[in-house]
């Protein structure tokens, strides 16, 4: 685990977060703020860790614009945005209400109070359930659900998702945290409290490096396992360096076995979801460093 380009992740991901906030008003086009957010990982010198996620209202995760996208930001928005410095990942979010409304203010604070409280939680040998009960009891407290089946993760070089997942509630599993990087994710909705999968994102990631026939798809794939490793990608990168001719080709690597295309995340009751997203390294000897928030 190399901490150096962790916390050099995190320091990116944490000044892009601080640069783009003011930026984000209603009606400015999803597309223009996931590539300012991606330009400015890359010329801060990390690259983007996944497609930047910019999810509306229900959907909770894993919408990230299309390249001919037009949908504008509106409602309670939710930025989701992770660097990585030689696959050494930072992963945080925060969300934003666009529409001065007192019922996603009081969401957003629900999530953000949930991480908070985590983050004092989480420590080396405490059980994994602890912990998802204290993010469920904060949520609940303000009169909101917690997401019982999203989670956070633990993270390792070129993997987002790896090892254990923190639940958001207490499930009940006593699994203790050992020394590794993890995200904490708190989701808050006034919905039901749980998600499915919705419409196709245009989000993929590498399953399996088998052949295949085709030329171009073949081309599409050696640069894949290249640039992007393990990590997710999205048909906007691809089709920024290949043309559009290239969506048949990622139909055909997904077809093939090669690509995973993960679904949008949409809270079952349509109720509006919040999110709130820090890193933390924590090291052997019992140090825990928040790699994405100032505190």
């Amino acid at each position: 685990m190399e901490k150096k380009e962790i916390i050099l992740a995190g320091k990116i991901a944490q000044d892009v977060k601080e640069w783009i906030r003011p930026q984000i008003k209603k009606g400015v086009p999803l597309l223009e703020i996931a590539e300012k957010i991606e330009k400015k990982i890359i010329e801060l010198k990390g690259k983007p860790a996944f497609p930047t996620n910019l999810s509306i209202n229900e959907i909770a995760a894993h919408y990230t614009p299309f390249h001919n996208d037009e949908t504008l930001a509106s409602g309670l928005l939710k930025v989701d945005l992770g660097v990585h410095v030689n696959g050494f990942v930072s992963d945080t979010s925060f969300s934003l209400d666009l529409e001065n409304s007192e019922e996603n203010k009081k969401l957003i604070e629900a999530s953000e109070k949930a991480l908070e409280n985590a983050k004092k939680t989480i420590e080396k040998g405490i059980q994994i359930n602890k912990i998802g009960k204290v993010i469920q009891n904060t949520i609940e407290s303000y009169g909101f659900s917690p997401i019982i089946n999203l989670s956070g993760h633990q993270i390792e070089q070129y993997n987002l998702h790896a090892g254990l997942t923190i639940p958001n509630i207490d499930d009940k599993r006593t699994t203790e945290i050992t020394a590794g990087l993890y995200a904490i994710e708190p989701f808050a909705t006034n919905g039901y409290g749980k998600i499915k999968d919705g419409k196709p994102s245009g989000i993929y990631s590498l399953i399996n490096h088998k052949n295949i026939r085709n030329n171009d798809a073949r081309k599409i794939l050696e640069y894949i396992i290249e640039e992007y490793n393990q990590l997710p990608f999205c048909s906007r990168w691809i089709v920024n360096v290949f043309g559009t001719r290239a969506l048949i080709s990622l139909s055909q690597l997904e077809q093939n076995g090669n690509l995973h295309q993960y679904a949008q995340l949409v809270e079952v009751g349509k109720g509006i979801v919040s999110q709130a997203e820090d890193t933390i390294l924590i090291e052997e000897n019992g140090n825990k460093i928040i790699t994405t928030s100032k505190d």
